[in-house]
């Protein structure tokens, strides 16, 4: 029973962020902590996501660019 509860915690708690490659946990959590949500991320700006610390250009527009159906 334990088991399958792990396995479900970790589904729960998965994000959009997770599938973007070279966003490491730090940055993610960097991320969630400026934005406050994945949908706050989604809304931002390529410059704003730029702007958090430990994110750079090339990362937030790879970042931009995956979040970009959230935007529609």
């Amino acid at each position: 029973i334990g088991y399958h509860r792990t396995l479900r915690s970790r589904a729960a708690t998965t994000s959009r962020l997770d599938s973007i490659p070279g966003l490491g946990p730090a940055r993610r959590k960097a991320l969630l902590r400026h934005f406050g949500s994945v949908a706050g991320v989604a809304a931002a700006s390529e410059a704003e996501i730029a702007a958090v610390p430990g994110v750079g250009e090339r990362l937030a527009a790879t970042v931009f660019a995956a979040l970009a159906a959230d935007r529609r």
